[in-house]
């Protein structure tokens, strides 16, 4: 219909872990607080799709690189508080 026509660009928001998925299908990589944003239309530029960290406290998308390294600093300071 006209969405597509009309539109730009069309992006859809998928999270696997509301659907009950421990690991992104096809994978064994955890999908625990991660989205991913499928591009299925973009005018002047490519579609794909882009995986990104979700922290569902302040409904917040982030790079998903970023957000393993903050989490895995944060485990081994809070390892080395226990020592």
């Amino acid at each position: 219909g006209s969405i597509e026509q009309d539109a730009d660009v069309v992006l859809f928001l998928y999270r696997p872990e509301v659907y009950g998925f421990e690991v992104w299908p096809g994978t064994q990589e955890t999908c625990k607080g991660a989205a991913e944003i499928i591009i299925s239309k973009q005018r002047n530029g490519p579609t794909g799709d882009v995986k990104l960290a979700f922290i569902k406290e302040y409904a917040r998308f982030e790079n998903l690189a970023h957000a393993r390294q903050i989490a895995e600093y944060t485990a081994v300071e809070a390892e080395e508080d226990i020592i």
